[in-house]
């Protein structure tokens, strides 16, 4: 018989949980027979001592209480564990579902033993999880932050700058050429301070931070609906705290 594991199940794009009343982890704990599963999904890591695994399922477990929530709202019931746990389960899951057949000769994949692979068994080509690397910075000039708006933002809501990394260019090249690209100026002191794994839909979030070393602000209209610099009293509406981005802004709050 299978080892009992945690489970991440996805149920119409949404994650299912134990109800948020009830006491101890919120994940699913079973075999995978528990929820109606034909196998063992796919291993995404370990949770709480067990194993965790995660699969799409079709039909809501009649015998079980579970309820069914969006990814990104899972974390202020569920925390960051958890939250990067379902990023990780997520991101395979549509990974598997787009490599069924090999990009080469269109032989059905199949799953490579020992590692997240898919694998074409007539000509042998790899295909691994998409990981997307993109970088952001939050601009500072003396004690002020450049914010910026972009449409695809929750109403109010603005941001370091952030874009994707191009074929062939270093992340500090990017992260420059964003800044000019998206509102027109130069930076300098570019520091590095951490990353994030960022499930929407399958990025690696790289976060710096950065002085403003000449120009005025001039956003690019196709990309940032609106952009400035904010003092420390007059902040606009914030990223979630679940997002590098608010965790960049108030560490540049704080002086570092």
């Amino acid at each position: 018989m299978s080892t009992p594991a945690y489970w991440i199940l996805r149920y119409e794009q949404r994650i299912l949980t134990l109800p948020a009343d009830v006491t101890g982890p919120l994940l699913p704990f079973g075999h995978a027979a528990d929820f109606g599963l034909a196998d063992e999904g796919l291993a995404a890591g370990q949770f709480d001592g067990h194993p965790c695994r995660t699969a799409d399922i079709a039909t809501l477990p009649a015998h079980l209480a579970l309820e069914a929530t969006p990814l990104r709202a899972l974390f202020p019931q569920a925390g960051d564990e958890v939250f990067a746990l379902a990023g990780r389960a997520v991101q395979l899951l549509d990974w598997q579902q787009q490599h069924r057949y090999c990009g080469r000769c269109g032989t059905p994949n199949t799953m490579k033993h020992g590692e997240w692979a898919m694998q074409c068994p007539s000509c042998g080509l790899l295909a691994y999880p998409r990981v997307s690397p993109a970088i952001m910075v939050l601009v500072r000039s003396g004690k002020r932050l450049l914010l910026a708006r972009s449409p695809h933002f929750k109403p109010g809501v603005f941001s370091a700058l952030a874009g994707f990394v191009e074929p062939g260019e270093t992340l500090e090249q990017c992260a420059a050429r964003e800044v000019r690209e998206e509102v027109g100026i130069e930076i300098t002191q570019l520091r590095y301070f951490g990353s994030q794994p960022w499930p929407f839909p399958n990025s690696l979030m790289v976060a710096f931070l950065a002085e403003h070393a000449g120009g005025e602000i001039k956003p690019d209209p196709a990309e940032i609906e609106a952009a400035g610099w904010f003092a420390a009293d007059a902040l606009p509406l914030l990223p979630d705290p679940v997002s590098i981005s608010r965790r960049l802004i108030e560490a540049a709050l704080a002086g570092h």
